[in-house]
């Protein structure tokens, strides 16, 4: 079943959407906050029967689960973006030409924007209230394991749209069809801009099959470097809370380097990793170190396979650097990009760090589960952006903004 209907539906309702004013997307952004807490019952219900179809042990569970908690949070930050100032109709540049000619750059919508995304129904929540607050239609295709989530909280957002007398196809929720992701990705002259969010298989999918302009957000393979200067306090508490706070995000880490000069302190790093039953893959050097000092059956052997990849589980690979230097080329090797940190009291050494990796955000003493748009005071993200044209890191109401030249004259006309 083709989706080209759906399509011209959003690009006719997003070129409408052009004429609504602020305080009418705010009014309609505080009246879907209101409406979510009080359909939390169904939303919850629907939610339920996606949980019900995947093992309470796989690593995405925590992803795909709602509870009345994160619905109250969830309200409270489409409130949070009712708030935010209007990234539209901002003055970028001005200047006038020495002819007269007034040339001014505008922020204006991208005008229909598809997420693919997985098992994350909140994230159908986050998109609507951002695409909608920077004046976008928004096309949805998240992951079957969370199709009943979805369709309830596109049914929510569709009755408010109505109330208010705006087109519901400001936001349509494509069926779980393979087929229709590949016919989203080649809609050009129907959607404007892609972004996926999920794993990098799903991202690498879209990357490849893409017609549409992308912009890569999500896999993140995240490393912390501990350095010869490293403070211990600060290392063990930097390290527990990136690897487990949420092993299922993107900002978590996957790798621990370590300086040789520091191997003795390593099972004080990572003692606290045994009480989450977090299993590591230790290179040789790390491996003999934590022999003893370390559950047995947590403590395996890296491979190949160890280093580069996100493990979205509670595993983590170490392994052991004799420089910085060393350090640095097994992040460039390695890194998707997307976070990086290192623990050090050296002001040159975290100098160097800063300005050599290359990632969307990099952190000296500070743990990478703070790459997030709300952390950053932006009130809310779309993804995290690794690549570096037009967007990069967290992606907040401005990054899904386009501009234009508005130029003015009084007859002007060129030689």
């Amino acid at each position: 079943m083709s989706i080209i209907k759906d399509l011209e539906l959003a690009r006719t309702a997003s070129l409408e959407f052009n004429l609504i004013d602020e305080a009418k997307i705010n009014a309609v952004l505080r009246d879907l906050a209101t409406m979510t807490e009080t359909h939390s019952a169904q939303i919850l219900q629907a939610n339920a029967l996606d949980l019900a179809r995947m093992d309470r042990h796989h690593p995405m569970y925590d992803r795909l689960m709602l509870t009345p908690e994160r619905i109250a949070g969830i309200a409270a930050d489409i409130r949070n973006v009712a708030s935010l100032p209007s990234p539209l109709n901002q003055v970028l540049s001005e200047t006038t030409r020495p002819n007269g000619m007034h040339i001014k750059k505008i922020s204006v919508p991208f005008g229909v924007i598809g997420i693919i995304y997985e098992a994350r129904p909140n994230v159908s929540f986050d998109v609507f209230s951002l695409c909608f607050k920077a004046g976008s239609a928004c096309i949805l295709k998240g992951g079957h394991d969370a199709a009943h989530s979805n369709e309830a909280i596109v049914r929510i957002i569709r009755e408010v749209l109505k109330a208010h007398a705006l087109d519901e196809h400001l936001v349509t929720l494509l069926s779980n069809d393979r087929e229709v992701t590949t016919e989203l990705l080649q809609a050009v002259g129907y959607v404007d801009l892609i972004i996926p969010r999920g794993s990098k298989g799903l991202i690498d999918f879209v990357r490849q099959n893409a017609r549409v302009p992308v912009i890569e957000t999500g896999a993140g393979i995240c490393h912390t470097y501990f350095d010869a200067d490293g403070d211990l306090e600060i290392g063990a508490n930097v390290i527990f809370n990136a690897k487990t706070r949420r092993v299922s995000v993107c900002n978590a880490m996957d790798c621990l380097i370590i300086h040789r000069d520091r191997l003795a302190d390593l099972p004080a790093l990572c003692r606290r990793l045994a009480d989450k039953h977090v299993i590591l893959y230790a290179d040789p050097e790390a491996y003999r170190v934590l022999q003893g000092n370390y559950p047995e059956e947590l403590l395996q052997k890296a491979n190949d396979q160890s280093f580069g990849t996100e493990f979205l589980d509670y595993k983590m690979a170490i392994r052991t650097v004799g420089s910085l230097d060393e350090a640095l080329a097994h992040i460039a090797r390695y890194s998707s990009k997307h976070s990086e940190a290192i623990i050090s009291r050296n002001p040159q050494t975290i100098d160097r760090f800063l300005r050599s990796v290359d990632a969307a955000c990099v952190y000296a003493n500070v743990s990478t589960a703070f790459t997030d748009g709300a952390q950053f005071g932006f009130g809310a993200e779309i993804g995290i952006s690794t690549q570096k044209l037009h967007a990069r890191g967290p992606m907040a109401l401005h990054e899904l903004t386009t501009y234009k030249y508005l130029i003015t004259g009084n007859g002007q006309t060129r030689a």
